[in-house]
């Protein structure tokens, strides 16, 4: 029987460190058939959302609701029970904004990742790279590189929460950045890139050696319904909330279109193009640990990401706008004139009138 690997979103868990992570092989021949309609839209939206978890500042913005299937058999009598993940996103022309809303019962378990809700998000950076495997690359560990594997470079940010705290921003930080990768060593959420299952690095990390000029561009925070405190957790507060309370996970992430990446282990977004994303969701189902292959995912192929121009909705409101403002300056004035003439003539009538004297009489 054929054996493939067919890990499409296997992600460093518990460790930024990205050593080789145990792969999960299936037996068969790897089987898709994508809702090709599915198209999640990156609107124009500046000044809107604010990055802190919540979804309040979220409300205008239209999600794409998707079941969760798991990745490595995207059958749906296995789909996630606690119900469908809504994607949203946005841009405000210079970063990007997601937000992940999933409900599932609080479980928190402080330092052990997989014991906690945790997210992913893939993006294709090279033209030859597939949702399925990871990028895709033929190569075995030992002979993956940028060379080898060139056109084959996917992007991944992994938010593992078991060190986070709710509300709290986590991500791209001076220390790890000024090391030059993309690490997190307070909160997990990470910056990577890929090949294939097997061959996946920090940025700034790889088999020819660290380069320093890589960065961790992403951030971003997590909430919970559940959780009675709007903002202010401090670690002490943790578990934050009890186990087992119903309630929706939320998940907010931001980053710039364009980074500085010169090592093809960015995704570059350009507005008024689409781009490829894949979204992953872990869950301790019954309070059990999660494992890396054991993740869900809202489809089984790559999901076009559309980054929206100025829409023309939008435009035209703006157009409106100045319309209503010069019709408003052309009645004030219109007002005043009128106001001034009325003032005119009442003084005109409340002066004396010049006696008439007969030209006979001088």
């Amino acid at each position: 029987m054929h054996i493939q690997f067919v890990v499409p979103l296997i992600l460093i868990l518990g460790s930024t460190q990205t050593h080789l992570a145990n792969s999960h092989q299936e037996s068969g021949e790897w089987s898709c058939e994508p809702d090709l309609e599915t198209r999640i839209h990156a609107e124009y939206k500046p000044g809107l959302v604010t990055l802190d978890g919540h979804a309040d500042d979220w409300s205008d913005v239209d999600g794409l609701e998707l079941s969760l299937l798991p990745a490595l058999d995207p059958d749906e009598d296995h789909q996630y029970k606690g119900g469908k993940m809504t994607v949203k996103a946005l841009h405000d022309g210079k970063d990007i904004f997601f937000m992940l809303q999933v409900d599932g019962d609080y479980a928190y378990s402080k330092g052990n990742n997989n014991k906690c809700p945790s997210v992913a998000l893939m993006f294709q950076i090279g033209e030859n790279a597939t949702y399925h495997n990871m990028g895709g690359c033929k190569e075995e560990p030992d002979k993956c590189t940028s060379k080898t594997c060139r056109g084959n470079e996917v992007d991944i940010m992994h938010f593992s929460i078991g060190n986070a705290i709710p509300g709290r921003l986590y991500g791209g930080n001076p220390i790890d950045n000024g090391e030059g990768n993309g690490g997190d060593r307070f909160g997990h959420l990470v910056d990577l890139y890929a090949w294939n299952p097997h061959c996946r690095h920090l940025d700034g990390l790889g088999p020819s050696g660290n380069d320093t000029s890589a960065q961790n561009n992403w951030k971003g925070a997590w909430w919970h319904g559940s959780l009675a405190m709007h903002s202010g957790f401090v670690e002490e507060d943790s578990p934050y909330a009890s186990s087992g309370q119903k309630g929706t996970y939320y998940f907010e992430f931001s980053r710039p279109l364009r980074t500085m990446d010169r090592l093809q282990q960015d995704v570059q977004f350009t507005i008024g193009q689409t781009s490829k994303i894949s979204v992953a969701f872990w869950y301790p189902v019954d309070g059990n640990p999660w494992h890396g292959s054991g993740h869900y995912s809202i489809s089984c192929d790559w999901v076009p990401l559309d980054i929206a121009l100025v829409s023309s909705e939008l435009s035209k409101v703006a157009s409106t706008s100045s319309w209503d403002a010069a019709s408003a300056f052309s009645v004030l004035i219109s007002v005043v004139a009128f106001c001034i003439s009325i003032f005119v003539g009442y003084w005109v009538s409340r002066s004396k009138a010049v006696p008439f004297t007969p030209i006979d009489r001088l």
